[in-house]
């Protein structure tokens, strides 16, 4: 395991969002088996993603000169999630947290021919209700788009929607459509949720508002 602090006044479901826990540990895994040499953990608030990366590839001595770049809006959670990595003693990396937009910061890496082998998108809620699905198909189409691009042959996709309006079933469509619009063959390796901790009940569907593809592009 490792530590991340809490900023349980102010942050977003603690800063910890016990709901990825469970996939932040399979990312972990992913990056011990695949031995990810770049990471690219976009919306990455206080870096968890980046920290499961980081310890995965430290635990098969693979985290020296690895890259690994986290992107976010908001300086404080990038300062907080470089503070992880050097609270785990996670350092060797080459590391970029990128205080910026990520549908900009992604077509800029496309510009620069930039790849990387594992890629996340954990967005916030783009489509709290089923009324904003439409807008938000879009929204999610696009960043999934951009980041299919920026996946060589055999790179990882980790993409996410915790959007209560967006079904398993529509996120599966525009996630494929994204890959076909890019010009990339890929499949789904894994299907990611909510930790057990968050049961989900037969009189409310929403409750099974986060859903996550492991979608492996094929060489």
């Amino acid at each position: 395991g490792w530590q991340l602090t809490l900023d349980i006044a102010t942050g977003h479901k603690t800063g910890y969002y016990l709901d990825q826990r469970d996939s932040r540990g399979r990312f972990a895994r992913l990056a011990a088996q695949r031995r990810f040499a770049r990471v690219l953990n976009c919306y990455c608030y206080n870096g968890g993603f980046t920290v499961a990366a980081a310890s995965g590839l430290a635990s098969v001595g693979a985290l020296a000169g690895a890259e690994l770049v986290s992107v976010d809006s908001s300086l404080p959670a990038l300062e907080r999630a470089r503070s992880h990595l050097a609270l785990n003693g996670l350092d060797g990396a080459r590391t970029e947290f990128l205080d910026a937009d990520v549908n900009a910061t992604l077509r800029r890496f496309i510009d620069e021919g930039r790849q990387f082998d594992a890629i996340v998108l954990d967005p916030p809620k783009f489509a709290p209700t089923v009324a904003h699905a439409e807008r938000a198909a879009r929204a999610y189409k696009d960043i999934n788009r951009l980041a299919f691009k920026l996946l060589p042959p055999g790179g990882v996709l980790l993409t996410f929607s915790c959007s209560g309006g967006i079904s398993a079933d529509l996120f599966h469509k525009i996630v494929a459509s994204a890959g076909l619009d890019a010009g990339v063959d890929g499949y789904i390796a894994e299907r990611l949720g909510a930790a057990p901790d968050h049961p989900m009940t037969i009189e409310f569907p929403e409750a099974e508002y986060l859903k996550g593809l492991v979608v492996v592009r094929k060489p």
